[in-house]
């Protein structure tokens, strides 16, 4: 008897069961990314699965040292609430992951400008770091000088690297290296679209535009 493999397992129980599929267009085509890690030429990552609870605990949030790590801004729960929107909060402060191939910045390919975190407006990336991953999500492949922090992210019996903004911990993604891109470090930080907002012209943390 062939069994199936893992990623067609969990596609079938998704379409059977998944209550936000009206939400959130079914993946059909082979990605990389977020949370399981499979080669890029042939994997397949779907959204989480509030309706199976024992599903929910592996597409759903993620768990790592960040949470325990403080930051230069320290806002409570209730006040990260009054300036973030839900998904903005359930992703950038419960470390959640929005569905592939519908984040707003996913075939987002500016000139210029940079990426800000959509939590403190802290500048994270430049127009120059993004790249082409075709993995669902925004890709790029190094990040502004201090911006990033890296932490170990040990849910779900594996190892990845989270990433967060440095100044509130926001969570971004996670990065991922040697998949063997064609880019200066080998490294992409699969983020969310939904932790950034873009800015085609610099602008300070404060969000007002830089004087040249």
């Amino acid at each position: 008897m062939r069994f199936p493999s893992f990623p067609t397992f969990v596609r079938t129980l998704y379409t059977f069961s998944n209550t936000t599929a009206r939400l959130f267009p079914q993946v059909t085509r082979g990605t990389v990314g977020n949370p399981f890690h499979y080669n890029h030429r042939a994997a397949t990552v779907l959204k989480s699965m509030p309706s199976i609870p024992f599903l929910s605990s592996f597409f759903g949030t993620s768990s790592s040292s960040s949470g325990k790590m403080s930051y230069p801004d320290e806002r409570t729960k209730d006040e990260w609430r009054t300036v973030l929107n839900p998904e903005q909060f359930r992703i950038l402060r419960e470390k959640g992951t929005e569905a592939p191939f519908t984040g707003k910045y996913d075939k987002h390919q500016p000139t210029s400008g940079t990426y800000n975190c959509a939590g403190c407006n802290a500048p994270l990336y430049t127009a120059d770091h993004k790249f082409k991953s075709g993995c669902g999500w925004p890709a790029y492949f190094d990040s502004i000088p201090g911006a990033v922090t890296r932490h170990t992210d040990s849910s779900f019996g594996m190892e990845r690297t989270e990433i967060v903004c440095s100044k509130c911990g926001g969570h971004l993604g996670h990065v991922f290296k040697g998949e063997g891109y064609n880019t200066p470090t080998d490294e992409r930080h699969c983020v969310n679209s939904i932790s950034l907002t873009f800015h085609d012209k610099p602008e300070t943390e404060g969000g007002k535009e830089e004087s040249k």
